[in-house]
């Protein structure tokens, strides 16, 4: 993998490194996003639960935009209201409009497809350790918005539609996301092509992975239950960004001191 940018350009970002705690607390938080949406439309009037959360969406937008720079609280926080916003996103285009989830996992292929475009053709890079500028930043969110709801899609899409179920979508959204680390690791690929393939991926592999352990037998999960599932995904990612801040603010006096320690690979 690439060699970490410098410490100062790190600073500057708005981002996280990527490394192994990276994928893990996020694709704890695509499945907490999906069992919580399913969760709360159940048990809550869905009008309302879905125009709660778009507004606590868009503060947890603002919050983040407001960083004057990587705010592991604020970054995640976000990431895990785009987990449930998204999903909900996903599923009102399914079960309340009706659109089938070929249609909808084709729409949003292409909306992903014009954001990167966009976002190519204005800034000339989409690598995330470039996130210094608001516009980047925009550009960035838009991005993970959509990968939110492209992955939603597909994984319903082939649980249902393909026939694979949660089981066997887990194990072939898992192989999914292992390979552009093998092709950039071992033919050359590019870095940033090969993180966001991953990173599409990690909705469809969380979502499938949380479904799979939440849904009834009937529906060929274990029944543990939206609830269940969603409280302890949500304590364990509490814990894991309670790593990440620590490991943070332990780099942070190691730059202010003079002492930046080696920081570990990263693909982006």
């Amino acid at each position: 993998m690439p060699v970490a940018p410098s410490s100062r350009s790190f600073a500057a970002s708005k981002v996280p490194q990527v490394t192994a705690l990276f994928w893990i607390v996020k694709i704890l938080t695509t499945g907490m996003g999906e069992t919580a949406s399913d969760w709360l439309v159940v048990h809550l009037e869905p009008v309302v639960v879905v125009l709660v959360t778009a507004v606590l969406f868009v503060l947890c937008l603002v919050l983040q935009l407001r960083a004057p720079q990587y705010v592991v609280w604020r970054y995640w926080l976000l990431v895990a209201m785009i987990g449930v916003f998204g999903t909900m996103v996903a599923d009102v285009a399914h079960i309340v409009v009706g659109v089938p989830y070929t249609v909808s996992t084709a729409v949003f292929a292409v909306l992903l497809a014009g954001v990167l475009f966009t976002w190519w053709r204005t800034e000339r890079t989409l690598s995330i350790h470039s996130i210094t500028t608001r516009r980047r930043e925009l550009f960035y969110w838009a991005t993970v918005c959509a990968t939110f709801a492209l992955g939603t899609a597909a994984g319903d899409f082939a649980a249902h539609d393909v026939g694979l179920g949660y089981a066997g979508s887990a194990v072939v959204f898992a192989v999914v996301f292992v390979l552009p680390w093998v092709a950039y690791r071992f033919l050359g690929w590019s870095a940033v092509a090969a993180f966001w393939t991953s990173y599409i991926v990690t909705r469809p592999l969380g979502a499938s992975i949380a479904d799979g352990l939440a849904v009834s037998h009937d529906r060929g999960g274990a029944g543990l239950g939206t609830g269940e599932v969603t409280l302890v995904a949500m304590a364990v990612t509490i814990v894991f960004v309670a790593v990440l801040a620590w490991n943070e603010s332990r780099t942070s006096r190691g730059v202010a001191a003079g002492r930046v320690p080696e920081r570990s690979p990263e693909v982006g």
